[in-house]
């Protein structure tokens, strides 16, 4: 029997206490939404925590990074607020094989941009544009289960350019009302770990209580999580060149 799969959903919680509007979307937090349909989707094959950015060390101490195989972020209105200290830990096991799930605004999240290493800067427009999720990597792991396209019918529009590096696989596409295209869902390797950008997912709109989303993401947790040991790489001296024969 294979070990549930340990998520962390991390959630920058700033929204949900000062908008009205997003209370009525997400009674229970955004980042809560998240974690029950993670439960939901994968039942007995995840174990699901949260955190947010409120808390001690924004909940992201040593032992829970330890403690979690596949991290999702949230963030929209505070990227600057979260401790660089913490970023820096979040991208040592990033590299060192934990898997990451940036969502939405994420793309401007210090621990985006900087496991990208560009600006992540995009155009956008919130006008309740309808968004087709197209998938382009047909057999995809993330696209299982997903129909052709995923229609989200009120959300926030994000245009190219997006400033990010190619995609190591790129899974889905979105047009938008105005005509605009975006890469939507974008698998990354850094170091030892898995990263997957995702596009939908304002807080104004219901879009985390569409279960063809929470599939994704839940489909996204499954393929980010580490398949070995986690190790962070590090350099090693060879000086006997037959160090890999045996004797």
């Amino acid at each position: 029997m294979t070990e549930p799969i340990r998520v962390t959903v991390w959630g920058e919680n700033v929204h949900e206490g000062r908008d009205e509007s997003v209370r009525k979307v997400y009674p229970d937090t955004m980042h809560e939404t998240i974690a029950a349909a993670l439960r939901d989707k994968l039942g007995q094959d995840v174990v699901v925590r949260t955190a947010w950015l409120q808390q001690d060390e924004h909940g992201l101490t040593e032992e829970v990074l330890a403690d979690t195989d596949v991290l999702t972020w949230w963030g929209h209105a505070a990227h600057g607020d979260v401790d660089d200290a913490i970023v820096d830990r979040v991208q040592k096991h990033v590299l060192s094989g934990m898997g990451l799930i940036a969502l939405h605004s994420a793309h401007f999240s210090k621990i985006f941009i900087k496991l990208m290493g560009t600006t992540c800067s995009l155009d956008w427009r919130s006008e309740n544009d309808r968004e087709l999720i197209w998938t382009v990597a047909a057999g995809h792991p993330i696209a299982q289960g997903i129909p052709h396209p995923l229609v989200i019918e009120r959300e926030e529009m994000y245009g190219e350019l997006f400033d990010i590096p190619q995609p190591d696989e790129l899974v889905f596409v979105s047009s938008f009302s105005g005509g605009e295209v975006f890469r939507s869902g974008c698998c990354y390797r850094r170091g030892q770990g898995r990263v997957f950008y995702f596009r939908p997912g304002d807080q104004e709109y219901p879009t985390y209580h569409q279960p063809e989303v929470q599939q994704i993401i839940a489909n996204a947790a499954k393929w980010a999580a580490p398949t070995s040991p986690r190790q962070l790489p590090t350099v090693h001296h060879r000086k006997n060149p037959g160090w890999f024969e045996k004797a």
